[in-house]
């Protein structure tokens, strides 16, 4: 009788087990099995002795740090949003109440002495140079984030001065290229740091920045032996992701890289050719790639 019923026990617990089993399949969820245990959390299947380990400890979660005559906790509480919790936080980087007064710079140059080209490419010189300069300043408004506002100044130049092109029947031959322009532009922005460690000397970011921009252009180049010259006016609204990486290199002072990746615009371009044909025209679009021009270094003050 008693062997009949532990026959009756085990028989039991193993449906249970598949019972569970089917059920997660059933809601398109693979479940791990673990020492004939199944436990399912949202989607995901996980051994309890793995959860044990990522479950944050209270301790850690109410560590204090002083900041100025506060005491503040040194990982920032934030919801979840349904998220699973891998475990991971927001040290404290910059405190509530801080300014940052930094400046951006960033610049970079091409010249044709440098590079090999196409063996059907002969007479190739040319040199450009891009260089951009962004004071700004900014307020945090909470912990590890920050609104501000910047200017910005850049200038781009490129000189063309021989171009020659042999394809068989093709052969085209450009030369005494020169075009050059400056760009002012005013942006508002948003930060937000996550700090990486208990130091507070690394943290990455994400930079949302709302820009507006005016500027000109020059193009020369010689048409039938006589130079032709068209100015441009250019008007432009853009919005621009950028991460970044940003490292204390002093209690006060911090080192900045930040880059674009994303970004939607609206530009308008309004030409004169020689002071008599005109034109206009607008584009938009929206970029999803990494931008070598968007390359930022910098360096900020925080009081």
């Amino acid at each position: 009788m008693v062997a009949l019923l532990m026959a009756t026990v085990s028989a039991t617990a193993a449906d249970s087990n598949v019972a569970t089993a089917a059920t997660a399949q059933d809601d398109n969820v693979t479940p791990v099995v673990v020492k004939n245990r199944v436990e399912v959390i949202g989607a995901d299947s996980i051994d309890n002795k793995i959860i044990s380990q990522l479950t944050p400890n209270a301790d850690v979660l109410n560590e204090k740090v002083i900041v100025g005559n506060d005491t503040v906790n040194l990982i920032i509480p934030e919801r979840n949003f349904g998220r699973y919790d891998r475990g991971l936080f927001n040290y404290l980087f910059i405190p509530k109440g801080q300014w940052s007064f930094g400046l951006d710079v960033s610049y970079g140059e091409f010249n044709s002495e440098d590079i090999e080209v196409l063996s059907f490419i002969g007479d190739f010189d040319f040199g450009g140079s891009m260089f951009s300069i962004d004071p700004y300043i900014s307020y945090f408004f909470a912990h590890n984030q920050s609104i501000g506002m910047r200017l910005g100044y850049t200038r781009n130049k490129a000189d063309l001065g021989n171009l020659t092109v042999d394809i068989e029947d093709l052969d085209l031959s450009l030369k005494d290229i020169d075009y050059h322009t400056e760009e002012y532009s005013a942006s508002v922005f948003y930060r937000h740091y996550i700090g990486l460690d208990r130091s507070r000397r690394w943290a990455v970011f994400n930079e949302v920045a709302l820009e507006f921009a005016s500027g000109n252009g020059y193009f020369e180049r010689p048409y039938n032996g006589i130079p032709r010259v068209t100015e441009t006016v250019t008007t432009e609204v853009r919005m621009d992701f950028s991460p970044g990486i940003c490292y204390f290199v002093h209690d006060y002072v911090s080192f900045n890289l930040s880059f674009g990746v994303f970004g939607v615009h609206w530009k308008k371009w309004d030409q004169v050719t020689d002071h008599v044909e005109q034109g206009t025209r607008t584009s938009s679009g929206a970029d999803f790639k990494f931008n070598l021009f968007n390359l930022r270094m910098g360096i900020a003050v925080h009081i």
